[in-house]
């Protein structure tokens, strides 16, 4: 606000300078989607680590791809992930009542929670105080482990330990309810414990990929469960279904990711050879809604932990969805998350063993290819999207192009939002060109773009050639972005020439 000035001397005045920072957005924050023994249902739960997610959603399964695609993730590179749990309309969530006074219910369906018990023991010291103790029972055996326990817990709602607010606030197992108007807490409870109990049995292989039980919770915007959790997420990158390849279910998550700038890793069949996929993905995955999404062949065999590390067959996107985020920290979103450097951890071999002629006849198809290689061993050898046919012609043929598209437009779309309200005319615009121009100009300062100076990287235009009278009678202002992406180095050529002898003329 301008100074007033009133009396004779030196006044200072603080003019903004019209920096607003555009900040760039992660770029490999992963979504997996699948079936889980245990975890919560209702809401994509976010994990930070492998042991996050054992802690949270039970860990490995031998009825779920879920967790194994999880695991990979991790041991290849990946930091950050959305899991949404899928589980059986009928399944029940499991309680027990104690002393009739207080019922204790599992946290989320499942048939883990019959594992669980509970104790209670009222304070020798304080009779309207108790202690309340959660515990795992393992399968045929009466031990009881203790993972939870509250202390100086009340019934009286009042109270800052009231027993539903603590187990709702603190417990990760159990949640409490009253039943009737009790003023005193419930009695000791006696070895061994009362189970949680009353839970319907979650049969995991009724809820596998192309099950239809399992597909109908993939259908964007049918409702709020299911996929569609993830709307409530601020911002993922990758989306994984583990095994998941049925091309109706492919082709509706392929919108899904589109209209939330998210990228789609696809599983080939298990079953999938170099025969099968002579002719590319299926034609319905290859649609116009395609851009966001890449295809990997074929299936990898790693050690499975819950059989002695026995060799079995595991689905690519847990593997390929860890070396995109190792590739983004280490390369940028710009580098192609294939080639040499883009091994797999954790692996033993791969279903199916490509020649470079097969590789060939299927990478001009947009099937991206995992390869042995006897110096680099098994690597992702392929960096199309499903729009990348030779004979589509897309723009979008590579996956780091168009993944690089997608930040530059998650970040402007965040970055911008200031612009909203502000008079619009020139003093606008030029700050607009001044902030986007810096973010572009920061891309081609780290090497993301084609070009030996910034004019031929990028273009920033916001003016009145943008922008018309009619657009501001509208209350639109137009921003247009220009960039010009590093496209990868797919084919190498290299010629030899035979130097003939020189003859003096």
């Amino acid at each position: 606000m301008p100074v007033a000035p009133t009396y004779p001397g030196v006044y200072i005045e603080e003019i903004p300078s019209g920096v607003r920072t555009v900040a760039g957005v992660a770029t490999s924050i992963a979504a997996f989607v699948g079936w889980a023994a245990r975890g919560d249902t209702d809401r994509a739960t976010r994990v930070l680590s492998w042991q996050d997610f054992e802690r949270k959603f039970g860990g490995l399964d031998s009825r779920s791809l879920l967790g194994y695609a999880v695991y990979h993730f991790f041991n290849n590179g990946g930091q950050q992930a959305y899991i949404v749990r899928l589980a059986a309309d009928d399944a029940g969530t499991a309680e027990v009542t104690i002393d009739g006074k207080l019922r204790l219910i599992a946290r989320n369906p499942g048939d883990w929670s019959k594992n669980y018990a509970i104790a209670t023991k009222i304070r020798a010291d304080a009779a309207d105080r108790f202690r309340l103790t959660v515990l795992y029972v393992p399968p045929a055996t009466t031990q009881e482990i203790i993972v939870e326990a509250f202390e100086n817990l009340s019934m009286s709602a009042a109270d800052p330990r009231f027993v539903v607010k603590v187990l709702e606030a603190e417990s990760s197992f159990i949640k409490a309810e009253l039943v009737g108007s009790p003023t005193t807490p419930p009695a000791d409870t006696t070895t061994p414990s009362p189970k949680l109990a009353g839970a319907v049995n979650l049969d995991g292989t009724v809820l596998q990929p192309n099950a239809a039980a399992f597909e109908t919770k993939l259908e964007a915007g049918g409702g709020s469960g299911g996929i569609n959790l993830l709307d409530r997420v601020d911002l993922f990158n990758l989306l994984c279904i583990p095994g998941e390849n049925t091309p109706a279910v492919i082709s509706s998550l392929q919108k899904f990711c589109l209209d939330r700038r998210a990228f789609l890793i696809v599983d080939c069949e298990q079953g999938a050879s170099f025969s099968s996929l002579q002719n590319g993905p299926n034609s319905i995955m290859t649609g116009a809604n395609a851009i966001n999404a890449a295809f990997y062949f074929p299936w990898v065999k790693a050690p499975d932990p819950l059989k002695q590390n026995r060799v079995e067959e595991f689905p690519p996107c847990g593997f390929v969805a860890g070396l995109y985020a190792k590739t983004d920290s280490s390369r940028g979103v710009w580098k192609a998350p294939a080639g040499t450097d883009a091994s797999l951890a954790g692996v033993s071999g791969l279903r199916t063993v490509l020649t470079d002629l097969e590789n060939g006849e299927l990478n001009i198809r947009a099937a991206n290819c995992l390869r042995n290689f006897a110096v680099y061993g098994n690597v992702v050898w392929g960096a199309r999207t499903l729009r990348g046919n030779n004979e589509v012609g897309s723009e979008w043929k590579y996956v780091p192009v168009r993944r690089l598209a997608l930040f530059i437009e998650e970040s402007l779309y965040r970055g911008t939002k200031w612009v909203v309200f502000e008079p619009n005319d020139e003093p606008l615009w030029a700050q607009i060109r001044l902030n986007v121009g810096a973010f572009m100009h920061d891309l081609f300062r780290q090497g993301a773009l084609q070009g030996t100076t910034p004019r031929e990287a990028y273009f920033v235009k916001c003016d009145k050639e943008t922008t018309t009278q009619n657009d501001i009678n509208l209350g639109i202002v137009n921003i247009v972005v220009g960039f010009a992406p590093l496209k990868p180095a797919e084919f190498v050529i290299i010629k030899i020439q035979q130097i003939a002898g020189q003859i003096a003329a």
